[in-house]
């Protein structure tokens, strides 16, 4: 198979088209150029064919990834679906994952923090964060770390509280809806109870709900 034309992207020094006399046109990097030592109008075997697919391959992974990281935060395991939906094979998915690990574009244990922060920050609890953590994937040996980083004082559920009930005592139904609006805001029915007690409300129905 002859490589017809062989050019570097005007936009990225690291880019190369590679175009085949079969009408293939491939996106490489001078990696791959320089090890299948590439030329406009070279004849390359099927073993040189073969593996200059494969480093396309690797490429495109490794594009997609830094597109995919420069839009948004996300966990290794949410990159690798990513890269899996877009037909990636799993050694490229691994090996796209593991350099955008070693330059820093993916750290699990950062996104971790950041998740938890975020959602601190608009005044939800732990439950919360913890089913964000599970839902992006993240690996739970890094939660307790990121967990930790959750305000200990009870200023967060107070605002709620108070922002809900406008002075009023919870009642009837209205307990049970405040109830349930804190429980899906990732709030232990400890924290709730004890949030309600202190703005004066009856937790004994609540402790027959738990």
């Amino acid at each position: 198979m002859k490589l017809i034309k062989l050019a570097r992207s005007a936009k990225d020094a690291d880019r190369w088209y590679a175009d085949l006399e079969s009408g293939e046109s491939l996106k490489i990097d001078t990696g791959a150029v320089a090890e299948l030592s590439l030329f406009s109008g070279r004849e390359l075997s099927e073993d040189e064919l073969e593996r200059l697919r494969a480093l396309a391959s690797r490429f495109c992974a490794k594009e997609r990834s830094f597109r995919l990281l420069s839009a948004r935060q996300m966990s290794r395991r949410e990159l690798e679906k990513k890269l899996r939906e877009k037909g990636a094979s799993e050694t490229d998915i691994a090996s796209a994952a593991d350099l955008m690990e070693r330059i820093g574009a993916l750290n699990d244990g950062e996104y971790a923090s950041a998740i938890v922060r975020h959602y601190a920050k608009k005044g939800y609890g732990k439950g919360r964060a913890v089913r964000e953590l599970i839902r992006r994937g993240v690996p739970k040996e890094l939660w307790e770390e990121a967990l930790s980083e959750l305000p200990e004082d009870t200023a967060a559920i107070d605002a709620l509280v108070s922002r809900r009930l406008k002075g009023e005592i919870p009642e009837g139904g209205e307990k049970k809806k405040l109830c349930d609006m804190l429980l899906r805001r990732g709030y232990s029915w400890t924290e709730i109870k004890e949030a309600l007690a202190r703005y004066g409300a009856n937790t004994e129905e609540i402790e027959d709900d738990e």
